[in-house]
């Protein structure tokens, strides 16, 4: 286990000065996490966040996967359609301000781009592109037998939250984020409970947002309504360490990382020196590793002819459920991508960060996408809808 040391803003040369006053730490970080940072600025923080909150270091193996480099011309235009225009791919990468962009078919590097002062060895912040790692992390947990399924009641792990709002809550529940738990994920809302848990992970306490996330009123029973809430991750989070009894970082570095081949050590913030992982946001790392990442997906789950994954995990985390009559286009922590007709049949799913943080894996065309970016603010703002971009870019290249 190897933990960074947090050192501040200025002493990376972030920001120093806002209006002519220096700035602290914890101020830094709220404007960051409420798209009010200048560009440049903005986009140095990215690629720099391990230095943000103390952090605790994946592990890489001790041999690097080769990802093959395509020898033909990558700039071969994808041509596409969103919000009424023509676009291409110098298009999506211009508009939407993306740092870097990588789309492999199997372990092949078809186009690799970098913007921004970015390059092969940065690495960059995964917002909530984490979620979905930590979901994974799940199943692999179960593959090992730590924990017994889906299906469980999560208080049989986590008996602190009995008498809470997730005491008749599934592990399956949590994973598609249908608790009935209150939340509102508006990160440029001060008062909004995921500005609430920002604030907690600023004050590094330990356990103070699992106590947080305790205290959250019930709105809804489980199951009932899905809300989207970086808060269950959180709490992911707490079941896989006493699941398991090691910390994410070390759990993921022993039985994914060391084995998909990363090329780079990586980090994950945690709620406090020494504590537990912030399982929802944090991770940062290479743009060919999160591609590797990727490919695990697509492969279901399986390196070097190893099961890591139950049988039907992947699938399964990452197909749309149903809630009455409304298809609500998540999994476990994974979002479901319909095609440019509107149908799942390929079975594509994605990670996504705010600001623009994407992995993007399509199993039928063996496809999948990396996308970093710095976007003005964490929500809405790109200007082509990725998706549409992604649908294109995988007909386009499923044919090289």
């Amino acid at each position: 286990m190897t933990m960074q040391k947090k050192t501040s803003p200025a002493d990376n040369l972030f920001l120093s000065q806002r209006h002519g006053h220096e700035i602290d730490n914890n101020e830094f970080v709220r404007l960051a996490y409420a798209g009010e940072l200048p560009s440049e600025i903005q986009v140095k923080a990215f690629s720099n966040t391990e230095h943000l909150f103390p952090t605790r270091r994946i592990t890489r193996g001790p041999s690097t996967s080769d990802l093959l480099i395509d020898q033909k011309d990558q700039s071969e235009p994808v041509q596409f359609h969103s919000n009424g225009r023509d676009y291409n791919i110098n298009d999506y990468i211009t508009s939407n301000r993306v740092t870097g962009l990588l789309i492999l078919k199997q372990s092949k590097i078809l186009l690799e781009r970098y913007q921004y002062g970015t390059d092969e060895s940065t690495r960059w912040m995964s917002m909530s592109m984490a979620k979905s790692i930590s979901t994974t992390l799940v199943g692999i947990a179960i593959k090992q037998g730590y924990i017994k399924s889906v299906d469980d009641p999560l208080t049989d792990y986590l008996p602190e939250l009995v008498n809470s709002t997730y005491d008749k809550v599934t592990i399956k529940q949590l994973l598609q984020m249908t608790s009935g738990a209150r939340w509102n994920e508006d990160h440029t809302n001060p008062h909004s409970e995921r500005r609430e848990v920002l604030e907690l992970q600023i004050a590094q306490q330990p356990g103070a947002i699992l106590r947080y996330m305790a205290t959250l009123p019930q709105v809804a029973e489980p199951g009932c309504v899905w809300n989207y809430s970086t808060g269950e991750t959180h709490v992911v989070g707490a079941l896989l360490k006493a699941a398991t009894g090691q910390y994410l970082a070390d759990y993921l570095s022993e039985n994914l990382w060391s084995k998909l081949g990363m090329e780079s050590d990586s980090h994950w913030w945690l709620e406090s020196p020494g504590g537990l992982e912030i399982a929802g946001s944090g991770i940062t790392a290479t743009l060919r590793d999160y591609g590797r990442f990727g490919l695990f997906m697509m492969n279901d789950g399986v390196v070097d002819g190893e099961r890591l994954l139950p049988e039907g995990w992947v699938k399964q985390a990452t197909t749309p459920f149903k809630i009455g009559d409304t298809v609500v286009p998540y999994g476990y922590m994974w979002w479901a991508i319909a095609d440019q007709q509107g149908s799942f049949d390929d079975g594509a799913f994605s990670a996504r960060g705010i600001f623009g943080q994407r992995i993007y894996v399509n199993p039928k065309k063996r496809v999948v996408i990396v996308v970093w970016s710095a976007r003005p603010k964490p929500m809405s703002t790109e200007q082509i809808i990725d998706n549409e971009f992604f649908s294109a870019a995988a007909n386009f290249y499923s044919k090289r």
